[in-house]
């Protein structure tokens, strides 16, 4: 397994969030009882990592790092991602959807070249001369 920073969070006295930073798991083994090994994690790098009572986790941060959060840290951070409000993507700005519709009613209004027909009008009938003699 490749080095790994391990980063546990918890709440401080004062509310604020607490981060320790580890080296290895025996470092964590000292404050947390190991009770077993994380073997169904879809992210596969976190399979067989230790999984510690009072604490939520292995949580991938980034891929060199893991997150162990305690049970109060994870459920504020749940609840503040999921209220979190994504923002829309929009496609086009608004100036590109004005001059969109300024390009459509430019197109509406203009003449016809004058070899067209236009729509709804009975066609010319336009025939070749006769060649009887």
């Amino acid at each position: 397994m490749a080095e790994k920073t391990i980063h546990v969070v918890t709440r401080a006295a004062n509310g604020s969030l607490r981060t320790k930073e580890f080296t290895s798991f025996d470092e964590i083994e000292a404050l947390h009882d190991k009770i077993g090994i994380d073997d169904c994690s879809t992210d596969l790098t976190l399979r067989g990592m230790p999984v510690f009572r009072g604490l939520i986790g292995p949580i991938p941060e980034s891929s060199t790092t893991v997150r162990y959060e305690s049970p109060e840290v994870f459920e504020v951070l749940t609840k503040e991602w999921t209220a979190a409000k994504t923002k829309r993507r929009r496609r086009r700005t608004s100036s590109q959807v004005e001059a969109d519709k300024a390009a459509a009613e430019a197109k509406k209004n203009a003449m016809p070249a004058p070899n067209m027909v236009m729509p709804g009008t009975i066609s010319p009938n336009i025939s070749t001369p006769s060649t009887n003699v």
